[in-house]
């Protein structure tokens, strides 16, 4: 199998990748687990996209290996769109999960269910070996619930209501494959890898 650094220390966001990478004979390793360092990047960019390929660059950078990073967050219609490009650290320093959840619950209050219009957005920027440059991006639209349900999921999923009434944290982890913002992303990338993998045999079997 290929390897592909992720630029990540996440292991559900590595999970969610080799699910969809691996059948392609790829898998994702995050850097610590290949026994290299990344120094800490500051996310300045304005867009999901920009936050991506500022990470993805800085692996690629240190390591010379394939890299793919991904920046996602939640946008709520009735917040203008926050937590967006902050979803992580929502809640300021220290921020944690149960924290942001909180908040966003809070500056909620009061907003009824029909007017709880969410979407989780994801950008992914692949950079392969000999550089060549990849973006895929995905979406999930759904509601912000009333209050965390389920046991799954990481980040807002809790709280992210789907189309049929269930959280992405009551999700199996093929359910959530098939319709969430990351792995609609993934489906992508996976279309783009594979077409450039069969563009390069084709070249050099002329």
């Amino acid at each position: 199998m290929e390897t592909f650094v992720i630029a990540s220390n996440n292991p559900k966001k590595v999970q969610e990748l080799n699910r969809i990478l691996n059948p392609m004979g790829i898998t994702a390793k995050t850097a610590k687990e290949l026994g290299v360092t990344l120094d800490d990047v500051e996310e300045t960019g304005k867009t999901f996209i920009e936050n991506a390929r500022i990470k993805a660059k800085a692996a690629y950078e240190r390591t010379g290996m394939p890299c793919i990073a991904d920046d996602s967050g939640l946008m709520v219609d009735a917040l203008n769109g926050e937590p967006g490009v902050y979803s992580a650290r929502y809640s300021g320093e220290g921020a944690t999960d149960k924290k942001n959840i909180e908040k966003l619950l809070s500056k909620m209050e009061g907003v009824p269910l029909a007017q709880r219009t969410a979407k989780f957005v994801c950008a992914i920027y692949c950079i392969l070996g000999n550089g060549k440059q990849l973006i895929s991006y995905g979406e999930c639209v759904g509601r912000i619930g009333f209050e965390p349900i389920g046991e799954g999921g990481f980040g807002y999923d809790p709280v992210f209501l789907t189309q049929d009434g269930r959280s992405y944290a009551q999700l199996t982890a093929d359910e959530k494959d098939k319709i969430s913002h990351r792995g609609r992303a993934l489906t992508v990338l996976k279309s783009q890898i594979e077409k450039y993998y069969l563009d390069k045999y084709f070249s050099e079997v002329k």
